[in-house]
């Protein structure tokens, strides 16, 4: 999870719409509903809306060098990257921790990456750091576009605007699962897709999917939809001692057989040796209740004697009321935490007047923190591993000898 942001520097002109209710937090800008979330998330599902999300950061990479650059300091293989074919990538800190995410689409001229708006303006100052004497152009374009999403599975097509099709949960080439397999994730079921128009077109393109009988949906309904598909994102999920395995992020977002970049020797080595320290679950809260709790709010191990004084064992990243699921959360937990039922505080301060929230748990990424192709060993196991753990794999280098 970020730090507390600031006031949102854009207003979406969609608040002003009848019924509009702003939302908060990472997404405060833009609407959290327009008076009937309820039907907004159903219209989601059924693939008919658009949702405004012009809050969201936009940042274009120019210049004949540009996948290659990108490739040599990113998680992602952008080599050879074809038009019009979504990826996402991560920025890594040395050690391997999750700086920042943006999917990633390049429409043969450039480079466009779509981030969180919070971080848009620090992933341009990073990148221009990164340069050096490379032919690229890196410019922070949240100004000029606005995004929208929509419930299709399709890339962008020749003429179309900018177009990223979301790749989750589909186990890209050279990536790797910790959770269930691709046709079995519950994110199988989502389409999803972010298309730039021109920020003074955005009311006229939001009109023009209206005429075709798209009802606009706010932040509510794509929330829903995200969490119900185990999706991570950088403004919730992630804080500043989160690597990749933990939210099987290495699904869509990491390449495990490319060159080095920073934080590679973390990557390699956790997914060679296996137990990331924390894993993402996903709760289904108690609904009995008239209140969900905060994002953040402490989680403990659950069951008939739980104690809600108990040490946390994790914190809750986004929570939400699903129309179909009912009360929904992602949460992050130590590794070491039961894969039985939970409790949740109902305040992220702790204070016993939120009282405490009952929640059954759906593991995302296992205990063990084993992907599906971890390599075989080469040599004895690490003590507490059991099975056949890894130790080594080709490509990787001296990765296994450095520090997290």
């Amino acid at each position: 999870m970020t730090d507390a942001l600031e006031e949102p520097t854009y207003r979406s002109p969609l608040l002003a719409r009848h019924g509009a209710v702003e939302a908060s937090g990472p997404d405060a800008g833009v609407a959290w509903h327009y008076g009937d979330p309820t039907a907004e998330q159903r219209a989601l599902e059924r693939g008919g809306a658009v949702a405004d999300l012009s809050h969201t950061g936009v940042v274009r990479v120019a210049g004949p060098d540009r996948l290659s650059w990108l490739h040599s300091i990113t998680s992602q293989d952008l080599l050879g990257l074809p038009p019009r074919t979504s990826t996402e990538l991560l920025v890594l800190d040395p050690h391997g921790h999750v700086e920042h995410a943006a999917g990633v689409v390049d429409d043969g001229e450039a480079t466009w990456l779509v981030t969180e708006g919070s971080h848009a303006a620090a992933l341009v100052t990073w990148l221009d750091r990164m340069k050096f004497m490379l032919r690229v152009e890196i410019t922070d374009a949240t100004s000029e576009y606005a995004v929208l999403g929509e419930p299709v599975d399709a890339e962008g097509a020749e003429g179309e605007p900018v177009t990223w099709r979301d790749p989750w949960p589909t186990t890209a080439l050279g990536g790797t699962r910790y959770g269930p397999p691709d046709d079995e994730h519950p994110g199988s079921e989502r389409d999803w897709r972010l298309v730039l128009v021109p920020r003074p077109d955005l009311v006229r393109e939001v009109e023009v999917r209206e005429a075709a009988s798209w009802r606009l949906v706010g932040t509510w309904a794509t929330e829903a939809s995200r969490v119900a598909a185990w999706r991570p994102r950088l403004d919730t999920e992630v804080d500043d001692r989160t690597i990749p395995h933990e939210l099987d992020w290495l699904r869509t977002a990491v390449h495990l057989h490319k060159g080095c970049y920073r934080g590679q020797e973390t990557v390699a080595r956790v997914h060679n040796l296996g137990r990331p320290p924390r894993r993402l679950t996903f709760a289904h809260l108690d609904g009995s209740g008239h209140t969900v709790p905060e994002a953040g709010a402490a989680v403990r191990p659950g069951g008939p004697d739980a104690d809600p004084q108990a040490r946390p064992v994790g914190r809750v990243t986004s929570v939400v009321r699903h129309h179909e699921l009912g009360p929904v959360a992602l949460a992050v937990l130590k590794r070491s935490a039961p894969s039985g039922e939970l409790i949740v505080d109902g305040l992220a301060s702790g204070d016993p007047a939120g009282g405490v929230i009952a929640a059954g748990q759906e593991e995302i990424v296992p205990g063990d923190g084993v992907s599906v192709d971890r390599p075989e060993a080469r040599g004895p196991l690490t003590r507490g591993l059991g099975g056949s753990a890894g130790v080594g794999s080709p490509g990787f280098g001296g990765a296994l000898g450095s520090g997290a």
